[in-house]
């Protein structure tokens, strides 16, 4: 059985309503998975790299912060423990990934998990993140009367196997407008239409994943969105992933602007 050895995320806790999510900057691999993974994915290269480095700015701003261990390779966090795709008609990943970004296989010949693996790892990896992101949001809630949740994703900006050309800049995803309310998504909008530098859509190919699928429930007070960034934003797109402080000092504040739209956003 695979269990972890060490806590499964960091969570900050912050006195504002907004908390953010980071669920794929983990890096952890358990020992007894490694011999079963392609040399390859010991390099975990589908992390969304430097993301807690990139947001420490938010910690500052009063917001809480979630943050795992362990990589995707483990469990994907913001997939459904039922492991449905997240979009129907196009490659997905799984909710225990067997494949890179790029399609090819993820564990050596006869090593990927099966069903019962699966179930473990969602027992001891994926439950105490989101048992702890639940207890968040409601304690947020009960001390401000609404949560906003941003959940932080980055990506390769050209991945042909997941998805079509080059990948906007900056993509925000409400889950079509369902999973917070229509004045911050527009107050968001609006921060990302009013500059140039970036390329940038609201519920494009990224509408959101399960966490704010999930969690965004605007009728209960809690407001979630998305935010999937291209690498190119803020560090080197090739291994070994390096952080750019140019690039990341030029995003920074409208990634800011972006962060207390959120923390300063009220309901009606």
């Amino acid at each position: 059985m695979m269990t972890p050895a060490e806590p499964v995320f960091r969570l900050h806790r912050g006195h504002t309503p907004l908390l953010l999510s980071l669920p794929h900057v983990g890096t952890r691999l358990p020992p007894e998975l490694r011999p079963r993974l392609a040399e390859r994915a010991l390099q975990v290269e589908d992390t969304d790299w430097h993301l807690e480095r990139l947001y420490a700015f938010a910690r500052e701003l009063g917001a809480s912060m979630l943050v795992p261990t362990y990589s995707r390779y483990v469990v994907d966090l913001n997939r459904p423990p039922e492991n449905t795709p997240m979009y129907p008609g196009v490659n997905n990943t799984e909710l225990c990934p067997t494949r890179f970004f790029t399609g090819e296989p993820l564990y050596r010949e006869g090593q990927a998990p099966d069903a019962a693996e699966v179930q473990q790892r969602v027992q001891h990896f994926w439950q105490p993140y989101h048992q702890a992101l639940a207890d968040e949001l409601q304690r947020l809630t009960s001390a401000h009367g609404h949560a906003v949740l941003f959940d932080g994703h980055s990506i390769q900006s050209e991945l042909p196997w997941l998805f079509e050309g080059r990948l906007w800049d900056l993509n925000l995803g409400t889950a079509a407008g369902t999973s917070c309310a229509p004045s911050l998504r527009a107050a968001l909008v609006a921060v990302l239409e009013g500059q140039s530098r970036y390329t940038q859509i609201a519920d494009g190919r990224f509408k959101g994943g399960h966490i704010t699928r999930h969690y965004g429930r605007p009728g209960a007070g809690v407001h979630a969105v998305q935010l999937e960034m291209a690498w190119s934003c803020y560090m080197d797109e090739a291994p070994p992933y390096a952080w750019n402080a140019d690039r990341a000092a030029e995003v920074r504040p409208l990634l800011e602007t972006l962060v207390r739209t959120m923390r300063d956003w009220k309901p009606a």
